[in-house]
């Protein structure tokens, strides 16, 4: 699905799409982003970028167990 400048979904259809434009237009609708989110995007990323084929594999191996 296309995504918004902002990173957020379209909406389906016509009604969304109309209660989607009035409150853009008022100012109900903005996203607010803490810098924890920000930075733990970031974190993740970089740990990801680290993370060898076996810790990759171990981790996959953990979560599936779960």
């Amino acid at each position: 699905m296309p995504r918004e400048p902002q990173g957020q979904q379209r909406p389906r259809d016509v009604v969304g799409t109309a209660v989607a434009v009035a409150r853009i237009a008022t100012d109900e609708q903005f996203e607010v982003r803490t810098a924890g989110q920000i930075l733990g995007r970031s974190g993740g990323q970089a740990r990801a970028a680290k993370l060898t084929t076996a810790q990759r594999i171990a981790i996959a191996k953990q979560s599936a167990a779960n």
